[in-house]
């Protein structure tokens, strides 16, 4: 309607008043512009000179259309998805496929549970045909896994300015989940009896958080009385969230008296389930000891514990960088509201003046470190991210639509939150994968075409899969990592594995920066925490991580020619050779350097295996410094006062692990050190890590030390015979005997496990050093130095093994800096 200067309101046209039409008639519209169109016919056709045929140039363009490599792809798509459709849908005649055909409809297939393997019975991630698009493929721990970018292993700048400035994003779904059913009690006396530290060893605010659920917490898990005994992996466990213990009948009412039926563990709200989570490296060996461990107890006390695998259920998304709080904010958006958590959005709306009030509820100012959030979110598919889109689209809306797959299959949204995650916990419950992709793109493409007022002629329902339940919305747990050094914010989420897919493509297209396992370890590094198996030489997925990796390497050196093939290194480290520094040091009133060895028996185990124990937290260390009070050793872990209801059972535990140590006194007892170098070094995975004397110290600290005059160096060919290989394939220290080559050896306290990453902003190594050697190396530094004058770090000398030079460091043990534990791990 137009209206005029008079105020009358009056028609533009009859003909414009009307709507224009839904359809045009191509023939009847060629006969009303039949003038118009010949007269164009006309100009074109004296343009050309009546030759409408294509120019000689222009041919290939114009015959485009005919690529005949992209109809063969095609065509051969095409038979192939026939070929699916006619295996998905079934029939009496047999079909046969390819085996290409096979492995397409496996990979793009996505099963409830488990996992999809290789002809060998390798595992394959759910993420794989990503990852092998974009990254080198490794197998390890019986999975396909991402080692890194392809190339040689470069790279490592980038990912340390993601980690510091944008967010990374790892499949970690290689950690399998084992889920242990029972009383409180047992499943406590289990814990204590295999974790180290135990959860009785927390305060009592702490050991409260997480008996009821809402943190987790880090552990070394070990066969049988920590920490003496062998260790098999760091885990992390999580217990089911729970109130205060009470039976079901009185909840109902009743008085739980005069009931005929025998009482079971299931009658009482104590009956707990727990989650155990394991590196895939050393699964099998923790797996079966806590089966062992359930046996034990059950055998002891009559009371029945479960325990079994969730191995192809669960899956695990880890982000860590400093925007990983903006991501998830991005991503993960409530389908349902909860009064009682605030951090839980009400509605999820897409509309940027919302989203600006609502709090970030994922910084870390919001949560607390170590906590659980349990969600239940929206498919991430559903979330229109196009300014296009509608900007105010959210749940409920998406919920009512008017279509039939939508209303079979949002089952689980009419559930409430504590049902859905009773799912999650449940082994025997199926939980909901989500909606198939063409599904979700048929809606879309129908809601275009109406905000177009567009009718498609071939609007058909797509064909979806034959299985009956999905969902669009993902119950989810998210595990806030802690904060330890300079380590960024990180999330562990945990979720179904049939979801893992939607979250992955999610996080990756809105920014998120995808690593493998070499890109991981750099990040670890860079932040000076461990990287499971590499950094863990006390278990038994160190030794055959590095003794395949032993292998690797030697095949590459074989192919080389022999005039430039390098020769042989220890792999893993020798360490039983730090017994020959620690006997040379008994045997000398505690002397690292000695100018002979006559009296003094030298012996060594020899073996690659690591034959000794780590200390990774502060009871631990002082329990195996109290053994030595006659040594006077200079360590000072990191003790936090502890409760009085707890220092019964600490000392108690003190006594037992005292005991222990006591009888394997013999055994080493390493603790994980940083390296920095003093002035210069570059350290690598393997170097070896020795005892300076006061003169090496002086003569490095200088500041005329330069040149050949002011360096410390053994002989080019004592570098290769360091250690010598022996005739069963083990590595000893090669003990000097002329006077030359004694006063140029230095003894071995320890050895690297992870070198310096390129882009470190502070470059560090992890070591592994004897407690008793760094001990005596800090008493003889600190000797005759006032007490102002005195460095808790340790000098120590770092040569690699191909280098005739040796580095002066700084080391750092790491349990003097931490409060109490050195288990966390990436």
């Amino acid at each position: 309607m137009a209206t005029t200067s008079n105020g009358n309101s009056k028609k533009r046209d009859g003909g414009l008043s009307s709507l224009a039409p839904r359809k045009i008639n191509v023939q009847k519209f060629s006969e009303a512009r039949a003038a118009e169109l010949e007269s164009l016919h006309s100009i074109v056709s004296e343009r050309l000179n009546k030759d409408f045929r294509s120019k000689r140039n222009k041919r290939r363009r114009t015959n485009s259309y005919n690529n005949q490599p992209a109809k063969k792809r095609y065509i051969k798509r095409q038979k192939s998805e026939s070929l699916i459709g006619q295996v998905s849908g079934g029939g009496d005649h047999e079909v046969k496929i390819t085996r290409r055909v096979k492995r397409r409809m496996e990979l793009k297939g996505n099963p409830e549970s488990g996992f999809c393997t290789s002809g060998d019975g390798t595992k394959r991630l759910r993420t794989h045909v990503w990852h092998a698009k974009r990254f080198t493929m490794t197998k390890l721990w019986g999975f396909h896994l991402p080692l890194g970018l392809h190339g040689r292993g470069r790279g490592s700048r980038d990912v340390l300015k993601q980690s510091r400035q944008g967010v990374l994003v790892h499949d970690a779904s290689y950690h399998i989940a084992v889920q242990l059913e029972g009383p409180e009690g047992s499943l406590l006396s289990i814990l204590n009896m295999l974790l180290e530290p135990s959860p009785s060893s927390y305060s009592k605010e702490v050991f409260d958080s997480i008996l009821t659920g809402r943190s987790y917490e880090n552990a070394m898990l070990y066969h049988v009385e920590p920490p003496v005994s062998q260790a098999i992996a760091p885990v992390t466990y999580m217990w089911r969230p729970s109130q205060i213990p009470k039976r079901r009948d009185e909840e109902k009412g009743g008085d739980g008296i005069g009931t005929d039926r025998p009482v079971s563990d299931r009658d009482y709200v104590d009956f707990r389930k727990l989650w155990v989570w394991i590196h895939a490296s050393s699964f099998t060996e923790g797996y079966a000891i806590l089966k062992v461990a359930c046996q034990k107890q059950m055998n002891e006390t009559g009371v029945s514990v479960d325990c079994f695998s969730l191995e192809g259920q669960l899956a695990k998304l880890e982000i860590f960088g400093p925007k990983a709080s903006h991501l998830l904010q991005k991503t993960l958006h409530p389908a349902t509201s909860s009064s009682e958590d605030p951090s839980i959005f009400k509605k999820c709306s897409m509309e940027k003046a919302e989203v600006k009030n609502v709090a970030d509820p994922y910084k870390e100012e919001n949560v607390s470190s170590g906590a659980i959030l349990a969600q239940l979110v929206i498919d991430p598919r559903l979330i229109l991210n196009s300014p296009r889109d509608d900007s105010t689209m959210s749940f409920e809306t998406t919920k009512t639509e008017p279509t039939e797959s939508l209303e079979t299959t949002t089952n689980t949204e009419a559930k409430t939150l504590p049902e859905v995650f009773s799912c999650l916990w449940d082994a025997n419950s199926e939980l909901n994968p989500p909606e198939e992709e063409n599904m979700l793109c048929w809606e879309k493409h129908q809601s275009r075409m109406d905000s177009l007022c567009l009718d498609d002629p071939a609007a058909d329902v797509p064909k979806v899969s034959s299985r009956l339940r999905s969902s669009r919305s993902c119950p989810l747990l998210l595990l806030k990592h802690k904060k330890l050094g300079n380590a960024p914010t990180g999330w562990s989420l945990i979720l179904p594995l049939s979801w893992i897919k939607v979250f992955w493509n999610a996080f990756v297209s809105k920014g998120a920066h995808a690593i493998g396992q070499r890109e991981k370890r750099w990040v670890s590094c860079d932040d000076g925490l461990p990287f499971f198996p590499s950094d863990f030489p006390d278990c038994k997925a160190y030794s055959s991580f590095t003794l395949s990796e032993a292998a690797d390497l030697e095949e590459k050196a074989q192919r080389r020619p022999p005039a430039i093939r390098p020769f042989r290194i220890p792999i893993p480290p020798p360490w039983n050779s730090i017994h020959v520094t620690r006997s040379i040091g008994e045997s000398s009133n505690q002397k690292l350097t000695s100018n002979g060895t006559n009296g003094v028996e030298i012996s060594s185990s020899g073996g690659n295996l690591f034959d000794g124990i780590v200390a990774r937290t502060s009871d631990s260390l002082t329990a195996f410094l109290q053994t030595f009070t006659s040594d006077n050793l200079l360590l000072f872990p990191h003790n936090t006062s502890k409760p009085n209801h707890l220092m019964k059972t600490l000392e108690e535990d003190d006594k037992k692990v005292r005991a222990q140590i006591h009888q394997s006194s013999k055994k080493l007892c390493l603790v994980r050190v940083l390296l920095h170098a003093f002035k210069e070094g570059s350290f690598e995975e393997g170097a070896v890590v020795c005892a300076p004397t006061l003169a090496d110290i002086s003569l490095l600290k200088s500041s005329c030390g330069e040149g050949e005059e002011g360096r410390v160096t053994i002989p080019q060919s004592s570098v290769s015979s360091y250690f010598q290989e022996q005739p069963s394939g083990s590595w000893e220290l090669n003990v000097p005997e002329d006077t030359l080559t004694e006063q140029t050896h230095r003894w071995p306290i320890g050895f690297v496990t992870t070198g310096f990453v390129r882009g470190s902003k502070k470059p560090a190594a992890e070591a592994f050093c004897d407690a008793i050697l760094l001990g005596r190396l800090r008493d003889k530094q600190w000797r005759d130095k006032d007490v102002k004058r005195r460095k808790k770090q340790i000098y120590v000398l770092v040569r690699n093994l191909r280098s005739c030079a040796f580095r002066l460091a700084l080391a750092t043990i790491v349990l003097e800096q931490q409060d109490s534990c050195d288990v966390h791990c990436f």
